[in-house]
């Protein structure tokens, strides 16, 4: 068994590809592998800026030998049916065997298919991954056809020590590589990963992306702690950086004391999105007036000179900011609301502004279902919360829409309950993000998810397989956080047929999807997809809070004893019921006549059912889930005695009809509370 070792080094890959190429890569090589029949360990993938690396151990230095038996036809068939197998097969009649088969005999062929050296078989299939990789974004260079993310410099292939030969994008593989591109970029041989991996690390460059971003949180911590402060949490920006360097050097720069009286968000982004910075807080998390930088280079000076530059291009950055938010708060923030009739939100749906005004009314009939909403409040913070889309600043900074919108009302003296909604009313954008508490927050975020819903279901706009353009799956998740953790009684039903203006929407679609979307929510957080499935199958169910409160019920309720017994009944009492209506073309689904119930058991069943029948209606009514789950469990013993001492398919016609009706009994109590059919395991 040996080791693969191949390196394809580039110009710059982007920091968003390079986890995924490193993936790609090894999944891609390792099905080939597997389709050539050469077997092979785990692999691992690397990448950094200006490489993508995969080590593959235990792959076999030749492919194993191949042996196809086929049976032609009989010895004694005609000469052209032997014929015809003798030429599909390749081979004269000398060459095939004789076996007896069931007393007649059968012409056989072997064909032995020798292993090719592995070293042989990997150029091929490398040729073939590199040829095929399916980056986002790729290019030409030069005067050849082949593609990659960006000009490939060189290739390192090396399998069993020895260089695998082969040749891509004029490029032909050695066992060479290099270092840092500045800091040690003479070429060197390896020979394994290990000496590879070890060569790298004395030139300058950490292979592994976890590694390089550790190394830059714990020099970027030591710095923040060296000035009593902290490193403000951004794991998708140390991510990114780790992507972009090769060998992390920490520097700290000071923000001027001139743009601290910028809201925060503003300087934290502007840090971010252009110049990849890292933002500090002191310990009471207000913005320090200091930023981490991140150098891909060892300087003679320790980094003065790297600091002072990044310090100028921030200055400069900060004091365009700075304009826009001094330009911006000269206008009111209402002003800017007629604006957004210039911006289309989609062809049909109209613009901006129209969506604005749909959001106004809706937010203002869900606070009816809001405990301390205001109307008044939740119309005008409907009607400016898209008014900053206009601004100066979110112009430049897409990602601060909202929160410059809570700026700007405030600077405007709007209510405060107004300015927050407005910040809050795209919340929840994921789900690590919290969610609106606030009355007039809620309202407004749940008017605006909610109009997008059904907007885009009315017109057609649907998600469809992976493909969902406008995030509706992620509004719909939005809209069942907030309900659910702000505890509202929503009826969903009502509400989209507010929200349809049109009258296009079909209701009954979009709480499909709804219920689809809280399985995923509810999965993941470990409920089982087929309780929800089995409470929304009732029916007219909209509620989410109550629903969620019946899943819990029921999953306690299942957890016990009881209730997996009374499962196992009520598959069997279904299952029977279902065969005899099937055979006998009936529904059995009158009531019982209590005349002709002739055992002690089926009695007392009857009974027990009259009684929990009663509780149930009472207890489901009045929302109390636990007494409603109480109810079934004291069905359990009386159904059991049922199924031990009495025959159902009694030979009396009557009294067998009668006894299937007591069990669809059984089977329509329970499913007043879940469609039990619905409950797997």
């Amino acid at each position: 068994m040996a080791e693969l070792l191949l390196e394809i080094l580039s110009e710059e890959i982007p920091a968003r590809m390079q986890a995924r190429a490193g993936e790609d890569l090894a999944r891609l090589v390792t099905d080939a592998l597997k389709a050539a029949g050469l077997a092979f360990e785990k692999p691992r993938s690397f990448a950094t800026p200006r490489r993508l690396v995969l080590v593959i151990d235990g792959i076999p230095e030749a492919q194993p030998d191949v042996k196809d038996e086929r049976k032609g036809p009989a010895v004694d068939a005609p000469e052209k049916a032997i014929q015809g197998f003798l030429g599909s097969v390749g081979l004269s009649l000398d060459h095939c065997e004789k076996r007896d088969i069931k007393g007649k005999q059968f012409l056989f062929a072997v064909i032995e298919n020798k292993g090719r050296a592995t070293a042989e078989v990997l150029a091929e299939i490398i040729v073939g991954v590199l040829a095929a990789f399916p980056w986002p974004k790729s290019m030409r260079w030069g005067a050849g056809d082949a593609r990659w993310v960006r000009p490939i410099q060189s290739i390192l292939a090396v399998f069993a020590g020895r260089i695998v030969d082969f040749e891509f994008a004029g490029v032909r593989a050695g066992d060479v590589s290099q270092g840092h591109r500045f800091l040690a970029p003479v070429p060197f041989r390896v020979k394994d990963f290990a000496d590879y991996q070890a060569r790298l690390r004395e030139a300058y460059v950490m292979l592994d992306a976890e590694d390089r971003r550790e190394v830059l949180l714990t020099d970027a911590d030591r710095l923040a702690e060296e000035e009593g402060l902290k490193v403000r949490n951004d794991h998708a920006l140390f991510a990114e950086v780790a992507g972009l360097i090769e060998w992390p050097v920490a520097l700290m720069g000071r923000i001027d004391d001139a743009f601290m009286d910028v809201p925060a968000e503003v300087l934290t982004e502007s840090m971010r999105a252009h110049q990849k910075y890292f933002a500090l807080e002191t310990k009471d998390h207000k913005l320090a007036p200091r930023f981490i930088t991140v150098a891909n280079m060892l300087t003679d000076d320790g980094g003065a000179a790297v600091i002072a530059g990044n310090e100028r291009v921030l200055r400069a950055r900060l004091s365009d900011a700075r304009f826009f938010w001094d330009q911006d708060r000269k206008v009111r923030l209402d002003s800017r609301v007629a604006k957004l009739g210039q911006i289309t939100f989609h062809a049909k749906l109209g613009t901006v502004l129209e969506k604005v005004e749909r959001v106004e009314s809706l937010a203002a009939e869900l606070c009816d279902f809001i405990p301390g909403a205001d109307r008044n409040k939740a119309t005008r913070a409907a009607h400016l919360a898209k008014a900053d889309l206009t601004s100066d600043m979110v112009g430049e900074f897409p990602e601060l829409q909202g929160v410059m919108g809570r700026y700007y009302a405030l600077n405007d003296g709007e209510d405060a309950d107004v300015a927050e909604a407005i910040a809050q009313h795209y919340s929840p954008k994921g789900p690590n993000d919290s969610c609106p508490t606030s009355p007039t927050a809620i309202a407004v975020a749940l008017a605006d998810k909610i109009d997008s819903l059904a907007g885009f279901f009315a017109v057609g706009e649907k998600p469809t397989g992976s493909r969902d353009p406008y995030a509706l799956r992620r509004a719909a998740l939005g809209v069942i956080r907030i309900v659910t953790e702000n505890g509202l009684r929503l009826p969903l039903a009502k509400v989209f047929k507010l929200a349809d203006a049109a009258g296009k929407l079909d209701v009954g679609e979009m709480l499909a999807f709804f219920a689809d979307r809280l399985k995923v929510q509810m999965r993941e957080k470990g409920v089982r997809h087929d309780l929800i499935e089995a409470v929304f199958s009732l029916g007219g169910e909209d509620d989410l809070v109550r629903l969620l409160r019946r899943v819990d019920a029921l999953t306690a309720f299942l957890g016990t004893d009881d209730g997996a017994n009374l499962l196992t009944a009520y598959r069997r009492a279904a299952n029977i019921v279902a065969i005899e209506e099937k055979k006998d073309k009936t529904a059995y689904d009158g009531a019982v006549d209590e005349k002709l119930l002739a055992e002690a058991q089926e009695k007392r069943l009857n009974e027990v059912l009259a009684l929990e029948e009663q509780a149930l209606a009472l207890t489901l009514g009045e929302e109390k889930y636990g007494d409603a789950m109480a109810a079934l469990a004291n069905m359990r013993a009386p159904v059991d005695a049922f199924f031990d001492h009495v025959t159902v398919n009694a030979d009396d016609k009557a009294l067998r009809a009668n006894r299937l009706r007591l069990l669809s009994r059984i089977r329509a109590a329970l499913n007043r509370v879940a469609d039990f059919s619905k409950i797997e395991g």
